[in-house]
């Protein structure tokens, strides 16, 4: 079974360099994707610079919170997806 741990994120560069490092320690077995909704700040510099593993999706825009999981999920494969907020600080082993 291959699980994605999405994160949707607008303008949360500041987010991302705090909380996305505990995401990528604790989780194991599955794949990291930040799907960015439409950003306007560093945050696309960001993952390319420090976290080259994470993969990443563009969205041309910002399409809110609801569309803009959905747009992205459409681009995942996987037969889980774990819906993951921004500003959310994981422990070793959380996803198992």
């Amino acid at each position: 079974m291959r699980t994605a741990v999405v994160i949707l994120n607008y303008n949360g560069e500041e987010h991302l360099r705090r909380f996305l490092p505990s995401v990528i320690d604790g989780t194991e077995g599955a794949d990291i994707v930040v799907a960015d909704n439409g950003s306007t700040d560093g945050s696309l510099a960001l993952l390319d610079r420090e976290f080259a593993t994470v993969k990443k999706i563009a969205l041309d825009k910002n399409y809110g919170f609801a569309e803009g999981y959905n747009r992205a999920l459409q681009q995942i494969e996987a037969d889980y997806w774990v819906l993951l907020n921004s500003d959310v600080e994981t422990p070793k082993g959380w996803l198992e």
